[in-house]
Order: C-alpha cells, then sequence, then structure tokens
C-alpha cells in the first residue's frame, strides 16, 4: 500500500547497507540506488554519506527514517485491525516455537498480540524445531514459528525475519581480539553445539559442508539444549559456539561476548511461520497476518 521507494530507503537504512538492502527486498542494487536518488531528488537533499564501506544518515535521513518508522506502524495497524473484524476473537489460540525464537524474537510480538486482542487466551510451547512442527502435525498447536532448513510437505512455510549465525566467544577469549578467523581454523576450536532436531545446529551443518566442513570436523566439547546455559558456559571458558544474533544482543551490548568473523563465510536463514498445509482458521490467519506486519519492528 506505501510508498515501495520509502520501504527501499527504510531497508538500506535498518540494515546499513544496499547490498543487504538488495537481497531483502529481491530486487538488484542499482534499482536499490535508483529507488534512494529519486527520493533524494524529490527532497533535494542526500540521506545518506559514505564513510569508507559504511554508510550513515544525514540529519534529513534521520528525520526521514523517524517519519518512516510512524508511517509503517500506522499501515500495520490499520491492516490488523480490517483483518481483525473478520476473525473471531474468541477462544484460545496454541502456539509453539522453536528454542531462540521462543526466547528472544516471540515475548514481544506476543505482549503487542496480546493488546489486540486482549480476550484471547495465549498457550505458548517451546521446543527444537523438529518438535514443534510434530506438535502441529499432531494438533498439539494451531499455528508455530522455527527455525532450520525443514520443509515437510504436510506444512505450510512463511517466511517473517531474517536471522544469522555467528561464532561467538567470551569478550576475555584471544579469539576476541582478532576478531576474524580463516574457515579452516574452525577445526582447531573446542565448540559448544545444540542438540540434535536444533534448527540452529541444521543451519550451521548445510553451511559447513558447502566449504568442505562437516560438523564430525569439529571439536564438540558439549551438547547443549539451551541457548543460555551456552551463553553462560562461554563466559566461564575458552569454548565457542554458534549462536543467533538475536540470542546475544544484551551480551554483546555488555561486552560479555563477542562475535568472531569467519573470513568469506555467512550463516543467515529466515525464520518461518508454519500452518498445516490446507488449514483454515481465521484465528490463526489473523495472528500470521500480525507477526508478519511486524517484521519491519524487529
Amino acid at each position: 500500500m506505501f510508498d515501495f521507494r520509502l520501504k527501499v530507503f527504510y531497508t538500506v537504512a535498518k540494515r546499513g547497507s544496499f547490498t543487504k538492502a538488495s537481497k531483502e527486498l529481491l530486487i538488484s542494487q542499482p534499482a536499490v540506488t535508483k529507488h534512494i536518488q529519486e527520493i533524494e531528488a524529490s527532497y533535494q537533499t542526500k540521506l545518506f554519506v559514505r564513510d569508507g564501506m559504511k554508510i550513515h544518515l544525514t540529519e534529513a535521513g534521520e528525520l526521514l527514517y523517524t517519519y518512516a518508522e510512524e508511517i509503517f506502524s500506522i499501515y500495520r495497524n490499520l491492516e490488523f485491525d480490517i483483518h481483525a473484524l473478520n476473525a473471531k476473537m474468541d477462544g484460545s489460540l496454541r502456539v509453539g516455537a522453536s528454542t531462540t525464537i521462543s526466547q528472544y524474537v516471540l515475548p514481544p510480538l506476543l505482549a503487542e498480540f496480546r493488546k489486540k486482542v486482549n480476550d484471547l487466551h495465549l498457550d505458548v510451547v517451546s521446543d527444537n524445531t523438529n518438535a514443534i512442527e510434530n506438535l502441529l502435525l499432531n494438533k498439539t498447536i494451531d499455528v508455530g514459528l522455527v527455525e532450520g532448513y525443514s520443509k515437510n510437505p504436510q506444512i505450510k512455510y512463511i517466511d517473517f525475519i531474517k536471522d544469522e549465525i555467528v561464532l561467538v566467544c567470551s569478550s576475555n577469549n584471544e579469539l576476541a581480539k582478532r576478531g576474524s578467523i580463516k574457515p579452516q581454523e574452525l577445526k582447531e576450536l573446542s565448540f559448544l553445539l545444540r542438540e540434535t532436531g536444533s534448527g540452529t545446529l541444521d543451519v550451521v551443518d548445510t553451511t559447513l559442508k558447502e566449504i568442505g566442513i562437516t560438523l564430525s570436523d569439529l571439536t564438540n566439547e558439549m551438547n547443549f539444549s539451551s541457548t543460555e546455559s551456552i551463553k553462560m558456559y562461554l563466559m566461564h571458558s575458552d569454548s565457542v559456539a554458534f549462536l543467533s544474533v538475536h540470542a546475544i544482543l544484551k551480551e554483546l551490548r555488555y561486552n560479555e561476548l563477542s562475535i568472531v568473523d569467519i573470513e568469506g563465510l555467512d550463516i543467515s536463514r529466515t525464520f518461518s511461520l508454519i500452518q498445516r498445509q490446507g488449514q483454515e482458521s481465521a484465528l490463526v490467519e489473523l495472528f500470521i497476518r500480525f507477526v508478519q506486519n511486524h517484521n519491519l519492528k524487529l
């Protein structure tokens, strides 16, 4: 509904990169540049300045970014409220989420959703991706949010937010001072890994295989089913772990954990909403629409 050029500007500003914005919006980088130039021509001002390889918002860009957030918020609320008129708003909704999503992404979404539909009771289940998919197929939950590369033909997958998996260590670790390593150096490190069935482990396994490294090539010090346990262990050891960037924002802010870049390796994924194929529920559709519309806020 809103001007696509504004969405392009907002995505570039949020990601801090024309390249990342083009990938997220599924348009070419020249197209991204053209949209930004058209906005700048319209307002007769620059929106971005370059600082080496990085870009930053100008004062005008900061102002436009603030208004863009307000505009998108209004559209999200408008779309949700219109569709809510056609949905049954009482009863209960059973939501399942894989571990990373349930701990670090879902809670604020549920809080906002609850404000909109305060007569609705929400039941939430947390487990790994495989378990959540099974709960959905067994009709134990109505809708799920999962990570990983699973594609069960009985399930409908809807992308809703991007995620990046990064190599993490204690800020006191010598690796934190180095900042980056070569992919082959991964074989020399001691890893804390998630349990079998974890979406995070699935994505790491698939990505590493693309560069000729398997999980069996890594030194597996210990397996955990809890990201919080991994983080606490990392702070008191020289181990490393692959974790979602969503899971370590607080620790990065307080300099408790550090990200170690792996040269030439990008481990990314998309979190997905899931529902059973052929499932028709106004309440489930309402929840899915709400989460999708809040994508820009995450």
